[in-house]
C-alpha cells in the first residue's frame, strides 16, 4: 500500500506535539502524501488550542509543497451522551476535517454500554468523519455495534499506529485493533489507518499498524489511506 493520505496530525498549536504547520507538511511532501489533516485537539484537552483558533483557520493555505491540507480538530467525547466541545457552528462553518475521539482527560466514563451508545451517537453526527483511535482502550467499547453504525453513517474508523507503540502501554491496543479490524473485514467497513503524528518526522508512519493488517488478512480494497478520491467521497457526509 503507497501511502497517499494522513488524515490525523498535531502540530505546536495542540501544546504537546513539537512541530509546525510548514514542518509537517515539507515531511508529507517528502513521504509522498497528498493529503494532510492537521487535526489539533479541541479546546477541553489541557494545553490546547482556544475556539479562536479555529475560527482563524481561513488564513491557512490549503495547499502546502504540493500537498492538500484538510485543517481540522480532533474534537473531544466528552461523555456517554456523545456530546462534543465545540459548538456545532465552529465544525460546521470553520472546519474541513472533523475527527472524534476519547480521552482520558476529559471523558466521563460509564460502563461499556453505555460508552457504546455515546459512541455511536459521535459517529451518528453528520459533521463526524473520524473516530480517532477507538481501539486504544482509554474507554471499554463493543465493537460489533460501532462497526455496525460506523459503515450505516460513512463514519471512518481509525486504526490508529501511535496508540500500538510498545512505550505508551496500551495494553488493549493491539487485541481491540484487531478485533476492529476483524469485525470490518466480516463487514466489509472501511478504515483509516492514523499516524497520530506529534511530530513531523513521524508523519505517515503506520510501522506499528501494519502488522495487524497483515495478521488479520485485511482486504486492501477496505484502506482507504492510498484512496485519495474514495477517502473525499466517503467522507462528504454534508451534501
Amino acid at each position: 500500500m503507497k501511502t497517499l493520505i494522513d488524515a490525523h496530525t498535531h502540530t505546536i498549536a495542540s501544546g504537546h506535539a513539537y512541530s509546525t504547520i510548514q514542518e509537517m507538511a515539507q515531511a508529507a511532501a517528502a513521504k509522498g502524501i497528498e493529503i494532510l489533516g492537521i487535526t489539533e485537539h479541541a479546546p477541553s484537552l489541557p494545553g490546547t488550542c482556544t475556539p479562536i483558533y479555529f475560527r482563524n483557520l481561513h488564513v491557512v493555505p490549503r495547499e502546502m509543497y504540493g500537498v492538500r491540507l484538510l485543517m481540522g480538530a480532533e474534537l473531544n467525547i466528552l461523555d456517554t451522551k456523545g456530546s462534543l466541545d465545540l459548538d456545532e457552528h465552529y465544525y460546521r462553518d470553520y472546519l474541513d476535517l472533523r475527527i472524534a475521539g476519547i480521552h482520558q482527560l476529559c471523558y466521563e466514563s460509564g460502563t461499556p454500554e453505555e460508552n457504546t451508545q455515546g459512541m455511536i451517537e459521535v459517529i451518528r453526527n453528520p459533521w463526524v468523519q473520524i473516530i480517532s483511535h477507538p481501539g486504544d482502550g482509554t474507554a471499554e467499547l463493543i465493537f460489533e455495534p460501532i462497526v455496525r453504525a460506523a459503515k450505516e453513517c460513512h463514519t471512518l474508523l481509525e486504526i490508529n499506529s501511535s496508540s500500538l507503540i510498545p512505550s505508551r502501554h496500551k495494553a488493549q491496543a493491539r487485541p481491540n485493533n484487531l478485533e476492529i479490524l476483524r469485525l470490518c473485514k466480516e463487514l466489509r467497513v472501511p478504515v483509516i489507518l492514523g499516524s497520530d503524528a506529534h511530530i513531523s518526522y513521524s508523519v505517515g508512519d503506520y510501522r506499528y499498524a501494519l502488522p495487524l493488517l497483515e495478521e488479520t488478512n485485511f482486504p486492501e480494497e477496505l484502506i482507504v489511506n492510498d484512496k485519495p478520491d474514495f477517502f473525499l467521497d466517503y467522507i462528504d457526509k454534508i451534501s
